[in-house]
């Protein structure tokens, strides 16, 4: 059943251009109570319609349900545990540097927010993805201050790949998406799918003219020159074949909405319930953000959650134009998936003020039904 408030205001954002696009589910206590899907997933090359079915690139989403989660597995069995440092990768050259778990999961390294890998490291092999990585992450003390950092999401993937001796989708696909049975989740959609997948920018311009603000060489590089469709947005996830613990996942609402309850300690099925715990405590009480292991808390100033969910609520935003929050106490789960880096001009639309209005939308509307 759709909401009509939140159907009418998401259309608005549509006809102003913000997006495309835009999939939404509201759930409470294990149960879909709105969704709908409007605008069209595809404007170029072909107008084709959003479904609630069309399936989005999750961009930074990644992290959470991904990466966030299967740390949370492998804590709890006890592989991992927070405090401890995360010691050298065998097989890469590597700074002496201690890298400490909880710090990685909570963006408090000291790491830059981003680099484009791809312009960086050489085919030679001597400067490792990781190497780069590592460069800017160090790690002898705690900082005091949470950088957003993509690189902190690469490191964690290259490090759970060696500790578990198998490439990073085939653990996610072991551990969550086949007991999960979903069915529209992956890394590197099949060909077959891709018009059911919402599309997105021409080449990669956006990071492109970001590399050039930032000295970087850019004619070295074999930038995209077609319609990012069915493949990751994201250049550094592209880089690494589609599959990063930062971005790379695709997936609908309703699959997204299967994975968002594992961190629910009513509903998941993956997890020991007081495991849940992780995802709605702070661990950055005296920083600039509050956060949580692999999302960020609503009791951060001006985040998305908007002022109409619980301060320990948690959740994450994507590039792409996607976000997930989820209030525990109430188990309520917000999704919203849009393309907006498709079919429009740099720059592309700040959409927070978007995603403040659907939280508060959604929340006023399932407080009367």
């Amino acid at each position: 059943m759709k909401s009509e408030k939140i159907s009418e205001f998401l259309q608005s954002r549509i006809d102003a251009k913000d997006f495309p696009s835009a999939v939404y589910l509201v759930a409470e206590k294990g149960e879909i109570v709105f969704q709908d899907a409007l605008g069209f997933a595809v404007v170029e090359p072909e107008r084709i319609e959003a479904k609630p079915d069309t399936i989005y690139d999750l961009a930074s989403l990644t992290k959470p349900l991904v990466t966030g989660l299967l740390c949370a597995k492998l804590i709890e069995k006890g592989v991992l545990k927070l405090g401890e440092t995360a010691f050298e990768i065998r097989d890469y050259s590597s700074p002496d540097r201690s890298v400490i778990i909880q710090d990685l999961l909570t963006h408090t390294t000291d790491s830059k927010a981003w680099k484009p890998l791809y312009l960086i490291v050489d085919n030679s092999g001597e400067r490792s993805i990781f190497g780069v990585v590592c460069e800017d992450i160090d790690k002898k003390a705690q900082s005091k201050k949470v950088i957003y950092s993509d690189l902190n999401f690469i490191y964690l993937k290259i490090y759970l790949e060696n500790l578990l001796g198998e490439q990073f989708d085939k653990i996610a696909e072991r551990e969550i998406f086949e007991p999960l049975n979903l069915i529209n989740t992956f890394y590197n959609p099949p060909k077959k799918s891709k018009k059911r997948i919402a599309a997105s920018e021409f080449g990669n311009e956006y990071e492109k003219r970001i590399c050039v603000e930032q000295g970087f060489d850019v004619s070295k590089y074999e930038w995209r020159d077609y319609r990012i469709w069915g493949e990751v947005h994201d250049g550094n996830a592209y880089f690494m074949n589609g599959v990063s613990g930062h971005a790379g996942l695709f997936s609908t609402a309703e699959e997204t909405f299967k994975i968002a309850r594992q961190f629910l300690a009513e509903e998941t099925t993956l997890l020991k319930p007081e495991t849940c715990k992780l995802f709605r405590t702070n661990f950055t009480e005296s920083h600039n953000e509050a956060r949580s292991i692999a999302f960020q808390l609503a009791a951060t100033k001006d985040s998305t959650a908007s002022e109409f969910l619980a301060k320990d609520s948690f959740g994450h935003l994507g590039f792409t134009g996607t976000s997930l929050w989820i209030e525990p106490e109430t188990r309520r789960i917000f999704i919203l998936l849009t393309n907006r880096t498709h079919a429009r001009e740099l720059p592309f639309e700040n959409i927070n003020s978007v995603r403040r209005k659907f939280h508060e939308l959604a929340v006023k509307c399932l407080d009367e039904k």
